[in-house]
This record gives structure tokens, C-alpha cells and sequence, in this order.
């Protein structure tokens, strides 16, 4: 059975979506409906893909057209575009993060259960081949047992290049909440849920000016730490750091590894599909690249939405989970939350990635 999607958001990320489930996972599902507040933009990729233009977003999430509401707004619009698809009686799947606030996320999640509803979320980037991959060397013991991992996502900021990047620097922003469900959602599917945090985080620099173009000299307000170095306590004892900067000009960091008792993983780039994976033994006097299992090595953005289609019409669970999002924005939080206190955060949440 194929499971009818209406789209809510129409930016930048649409388009590898809109190509993605239109073309590689159009066996699972049909996407039958879109809008955005601009409605140039809805207008465009609705003459563009043949696919119908509702005006409202209201009217579209309560058409009986659509089973899925896939919500691609900004973060700040998550949580009213997500509460009110569940309230509809809609399967929701979501960018990241799944809401800016825990809270907002817990009722989304709670209703969506009371109704039986699923709820995914991005980054499906872990379902990949490049780190499914490293998840079968892990599972088969290549590495040993996991005790350590590192990951790195440090960058200068988006306003060089994107055409609207202020709300990066806005609450539900910042590299923790932007790029950080990536390398976390890794870290959990490798390695297992995370039950303590500890860190520091900062505002380097209260304004931005954007170099990019439409907003070419525009200067923003920063609101919201832009350098964040966090330490994690794993459920399996193992002891991970992650420094997520919008601070960083230049450096020579690994984007992830992760250290065994027998070996070394060097994770590929958790914001894409494929690869490459190296890895060295401890035996071993060099690094080797190690073959990719073959499926989804290209850009694959809404596997996980098929894969939640898939589940709806199976009864099954699915793997881009609502719960899985929810650990992952608790941990970030609690980056933030720790840094304020100066003392550990208990993770309140967990997840359970098969």
C-alpha cells in the first residue's frame, strides 16, 4: 500500500526530497500535496513536479488525501506544523530537530501515541551505507568492544553561502541543533543511547554579517552559543566528545571515530549517505579503506519516510524514529543545560536503534 505524503515546506531542503521520493521511493509513497508561507516558492515546485498546491497549510494537513505530513519548515515552525498533524490524526515525519524544546516534543510524541500514529524524523543520513556499514564492523566485532569516540562538526558559519541563514543563529538554531542530530544520531546507532552529558558552550561573536546572496551586508544578532564542547557517558560504559563550532575557519579534524579494544573506525561524514570507512586493527601498521555494503551510497534524503511508510503498512516498527529524535534533542539540550549549571546533566531519555 502506498502511503499518500503532503509536503510543508518549501526551501531549500525540498528539492532532494521532492526528487528522492518522486523517483528512488516512489513504490512506498506518493506525494500528493504541498504548501509553504511563500507561496512562490509552493507554486514553483508544485508546477515543477505535477504535484497539487494547497494554499493552506491547515487544508492540507486536514485533506483526506494525505496520510503523512513530512514537515520541512524552519525549526522554530516544527513544533506548530507537528502538533497540529498529529492532532489531525496524520503520521508525521519531520526535519530536524523534531521540536526545539523538550517539551513540545514529549506532547507531539504522546498524542501521536494515543492515536496510534507514527512519528520519524531526519537524520535518516545513519541509514545509509557509509555507516550502516560501520554499524555491521561493529556488531561482528571488528573493532572489539567500543570504549571511546570522538566527532567533530566545526565550520565558520553558514551566512557565506546560504541565501537565508538567520535563522541558524535564532533559537532552535546553532551548530548543536543544526548540525548536531547528525553526528549524535550516529554515535547512538553505533555505539548505543547516551545516560549522562557534561559540557561548555558559548557565543563567540553577538552579530554576523551575511556575505551570501539575497541579504549580501546584512548584519544579524546572534542568539544562541556557537561553540559547544560536550562530553557523553554511553550506556555500554563508553566515553564520547563532540565539539560542534560555527567559530572554526580551518582545521584538520575527523568528522567521527570511533575506538575499540581491538581497533579504530574512522566514520564517514554523518550528513551524507555513503562513504568512505577506514578502519585499522591493532595489529595493523596502516589504515584501510573497507568496502561499503551497496545500498544507499547517493544522496538518499527520505529513506527514512519510505522506511516509515513501509511500517505503517506492515505494523511494523521503523528505524528514523520519533524516539530516537527525541534522545537525540534531550542530549543537546543537555549540552546546553550542563554548561549552564557547570554540573552533569542526567539524560532523562533513551532509544533503542536496530
Amino acid at each position: 500500500m502506498i502511503q499518500r505524503v503532503g509536503i510543508v515546506g518549501c526551501g531549500n531542503i525540498s528539492g532532494i526530497y521532492l526528487d528522492n521520493l518522486t523517483g528512488v521511493f516512489n513504490n512506498q509513497v506518493k506525494v500528493t500535496a504541498v504548501t509553504d508561507l511563500i507561496p512562490e516558492r509552493a507554486e514553483k515546485v508544485s508546477a515543477d513536479y505535477k504535484i497539487p498546491y494547497i494554499k493552506k497549510t491547515e487544508d492540507l494537513i486536514n485533506s483526506p488525501d494525505v496520510d503523512i505530513i513530512l514537515n520541512i519548515t524552519e525549526p522554530y515552525n516544527h513544533y506548530d506544523v507537528a502538533l497540529a498533524a498529529v492532532k489531525a490524526g496524520k503520521h508525521l515525519y519531520g526535519e530536524k530537530p523534531i521540536c526545539v524544546k523538550r517539551e513540545e516534543a514529549l506532547e507531539v510524541l504522546k498524542i501521536a501515541a494515543e492515536k496510534k500514529l507514527l512519528v520519524g524524523n531526519a537524520p535518516d543520513t545513519f541509514l545509509g551505507s557509509g555507516i550502516q556499514t560501520c554499524r555491521k564492523l561493529i556488531d561482528e566485532g571488528w573493532i572489539g568492544r567500543p570504549v571511546a569516540a570522538v566527532a567533530f562538526m566545526v565550520c565558520h558559519g553558514h551566512e557565506h553561502w546560504h541565501p537565508g541563514p538567520q535563522f541558524y543563529y535564532q533559537n532552535g538554531g546553532g551548530p548543536m541543533f543544526d548540525m548536531g542530530p547528525y553526528y549524535l544520531t550516529a554515535l547512538v546507532s553505533l555505539i548505543g543511547p547516551i545516560i549522562r552529558v557534561s559540557g561548555s558552550a558559548k557565543k563567540s561573536f553577538d552579530t554576523r554579517t551575511i556575505t551570501s546572496e539575497p541579504l549580501n551586508g546584512t548584519v544579524i544578532n546572534v542568539d544562541v552559543p556557537t561553540h559547544i564542547a560536550g562530553v557523553m557517558d554511553f550506556a555500554n560504559g563508553a566515553v564520547g566528545t563532540i565539539i560542534t563550532s560555527f567559530d572554526v575557519y580551518s582545521h584538520t579534524l575527523p568528522w567521527i571515530e570511533i575506538y575499540g579494544s581491538e581497533g579504530t573506525l574512522r566514520v564517514p561524514d554523518p550528513n551524507t549517505f555513503g562513504g568512505p570507512v577506514f578502519g585499522k586493527q591493532f595489529m595493523e601498521e596502516e589504515w584501510k579503506e573497507l568496502p561499503l555494503l551497496e545500498k544507499y551510497q547517493e544522496n538518499s534524503r527520505g529513506l527514512g519516510l519510505a522506511d516509515m511508510a513501509g511500517a505503517i503498512t506492515e505494523g511494523r516498527s521503523h528505524r528514523a524514529s520519533g524516539e530516537l529524535a527525541y534522545h537525540v534533542l534531550d542530549v543537546m539540550h543537555g549540552f546546553h543545560d550542563a554548561s549552564k549549571a557547570g554540573a552533569y546533566y542526567e539524560v532523562k531519555s533513551t532509544a533503542n536503534v536496530c
